[in-house]
């Protein structure tokens, strides 16, 4: 199923998003790539139920109703936001169950031993996704001892400004995990103030 196309806010509002998505992609179904409307730093750190940095330990794929999602098991090493506890499954749209084969585009993949800050949201299916797929996701370099940089590629997907709908484009932010750690920190302080 390649050439899947979506309207994400992933997942802020429900499943319901992601039903409409799933029809709107056999529209649409001639064209490459996600819609995708772009966050903010400041809507993550809101919208998102935890943000972990964290370590991929395994993998698996499994579906939920008509859609294949990729398991991946996550050692918490550092919680910014929420209490997930020292494992996550987060998941991921896309993979092979029940020779099965499914793929959207936009959507990250991952390798055991891939050190990341997630942004991550769980829903009323208790399934717990990243923010914006790539969006709410920060690669750690190796190698950097201490203060490794945070890197979250700019999306190659459709980027839409919310309420305008204008098409943007995406940019690649590059910071230390220090840094990054210290911005998620004051935007929940300046939000709890309010």
């Amino acid at each position: 199923m390649s050439g899947f196309s979506w309207h994400l806010r992933c997942f802020p509002n429900g499943v319901r998003h992601f039903g409409f998505a799933f029809v709107l992609t056999f529209c649409m179904w001639p064209l490459q790539g996600a819609t995708l409307e772009r966050l903010s730093f400041d809507d993550m750190v809101q919208k998102a139920t935890a943000i972990v940095r964290g370590t991929v330990t395994a993998s698996r794929a499994a579906p939920h109703g008509p859609i294949v999602y990729t398991h991946y098991t996550l050692q918490v090493t550092e919680t910014f936001k929420g209490t997930p506890g020292s494992m996550l499954d987060m998941v991921v749209p896309g993979g092979v169950a029940n020779n099965i084969r499914q793929s959207f585009a936009g959507t990250p993949s991952f390798r055991t031993g891939d050190d990341y800050v997630f942004f991550l949201w769980t829903g009323q299916s208790e399934l717990t996704y990243i923010l914006g797929l790539t969006q709410g996701l920060f690669a750690l370099t190796p190698g950097t001892p201490g203060n490794p940089l945070a890197i979250r590629g700019a999306s190659k997907e459709i980027m839409l400004e919310p309420g305008t709908g204008r098409q943007v484009k995406d940019q690649t932010v590059v910071m230390h995990l220090s840094d990054l750690r210290s911005l998620i920190a004051s935007t929940l302080k300046g939000t709890q103030t309010h």
